[in-house]
């Protein structure tokens, strides 16, 4: 007999490990943002070089591998994948600290991409296979709230950390001589490991556990009818009325967050002379209970559009979310002063955070089971790619270009940013009504 409440405790124990997980991953790859100002002093890189290790040499590796890690995740245990990927990344994060220039960070950056890619394809697969569709939302929204405590961990005591580090002079480690920068990326990759090891021996995967059950054949039988990739775009083309406005209008809502998430420590700092330690602590808390919040309050407002009989939930929410991060985001050149533009941060972070559950909802619906883990990569791909690559070398880019001088990197936010997001809203409504048909067929 099953114990439905000892399934629904090891399902919630598996979210809250991988929401870990994306905490750790979050600060691993957010850390960076705080750490601008040494780096360049000590590299000698430009805004726009700047953007490329934050943005672009992440997304390499983290867009083109997760379409292959997903491939594994559809046949092979989840959990030692994530925790594979949680292993790889720390040490690729702490391989940061031993860059001498900039080819050397843009490649260990390239590395951390490539571990993180095994993060989220994986554990939207398991989620999915862990509760059931009306209770999707809150469990997305919650392993997606873990993106957001790590941007606000990592600005909290990233800058706690660099200043107890800086306080001591330069640091040697193996007869190598580490500034505070370096060894700021040493100490935040560590723990990644012992992460690693708990995920392991935690969580389960329900799928193995029930192709173990039924014996050898069986499982022989599934891996052989897992679709092969050219299934799985024959799947998308047919659905592409669906997936081209998800997937390009998410991108362009990504495009808004990330510019937020790279450049927000930098228009602080510059605009307002704050110290990475008084810009981490305020873009701390926002990260954590604004952004947070905006992924809580959009899984809760999808879940209930749900319920109340709206059959375009998930679309619907995304359009919110864009419409509400133009207004804050536009603002910003002109805040008078840093509270002002903390409170304007604050809620541009509340609805930039809006698209996260709701974009992988679709995927989780849309897409069979067998597919789940390949079209959540093929998405996150170009998500990164584009939203995260692309949008953080732009405000670097409309900094050195257009808009130099400390005041310049918000005048850059709102071009990027806003503009995103204003884009997003027409890409997005044209997938209200195939969305809509779709489940109207399936019911």
């Amino acid at each position: 007999m099953i114990d439905h409440d000892l399934t629904n405790r090891r399902a919630w124990i598996a979210v809250i490990l991988c929401m870990i997980a994306y905490i750790f991953s979050f600060i691993d790859r957010q850390i960076m943002a705080l750490l601008i100002g040494p780096i360049q002093a000590d590299l000698g890189i430009s805004d726009t070089q700047f953007g490329l290790l934050h943005g672009f040499a992440f997304s390499i590796f983290y867009a083109t591998m997760g379409i292959p890690i997903a491939a594994l995740s559809d046949r092979k245990s989840r959990p030692v994948i994530i925790a594979v990927g949680v292993a790889f990344w720390s040490l690729a994060t702490a391989a940061c600290g031993l860059a001498r220039g900039f080819l050397q960070l843009f490649l260990a950056r390239v590395c951390v991409g490539a571990g993180e890619a095994a993060l989220s394809p994986a554990t939207y697969s398991l989620i999915s296979d862990l509760f059931p569709k009306e209770k999707l939302g809150r469990a997305v929204a919650v392993y997606s709230l873990g993106s957001f405590m790590g941007t606000g961990i990592a600005f909290l005591l990233g800058g706690w950390v660099i200043g107890a580090v800086s306080a001591g002079g330069p640091q040697y480690w193996l007869g190598l001589r580490l500034a505070a920068w370096q060894m700021t990326f040493i100490i935040v990759g560590a723990p990644g490991l012992l992460l690693a090891l708990v995920m392991l021996a935690t969580i389960r995967d329900p799928r193995v556990r029930q192709a173990g059950r039924a014996g050898q054949g069986a499982g022989a039988s599934a891996a052989k009818a897992v679709p092969s990739v050219v299934e799985v775009m024959r799947f998308l083309a047919r659905n592409r009325a669906i997936f081209l406005p998800h997937m390009m209008g998410y991108t362009l809502a990504a495009m808004t967050l990330f510019s937020l998430l790279s450049w927000s420590p930098a228009y602080l700092m510059r605009v307002f002379a704050l110290t990475p330690g008084e810009s981490g602590l305020r873009l701390g808390w926002v990260a954590i209970f604004a952004a947070g919040g905006g992924v809580l309050a959009s899984g809760a407002i999808m879940d209930r559009l749900t319920r109340s009989g709206s059959k375009d939930a998930p679309f619907r929410t995304g359009i919110i979310g864009a419409l509400g991060a133009v207004p804050p985001i536009a603002l910003l050149p002109w805040a008078g002063s840093v509270d002002q533009a903390t409170l304007l941060l604050a809620i541009a972070f509340f609805f930039a955070s809006f698209p996260m559950p709701p974009s992988t909802a679709v995927m989780q619906i849309v897409a069979p089971p067998a597919m789940r883990s390949r079209v959540s990569a093929l998405f996150l791909g170009v998500n990164s790619l584009i939203g995260m690559g692309l949008s953080s070398a732009l405000v670097g880019m409309a900094n050195d270009r257009w808009f130099g001088g400390p005041q310049g990197t918000g005048h850059s936010l709102a071009l990027v940013a806003a503009g995103a997001a204003l884009l997003a809203v027409p890409v997005l409504s044209r997938g209200l009504v195939p969305f809509r048909r779709y489940v109207e067929n399936r019911l």
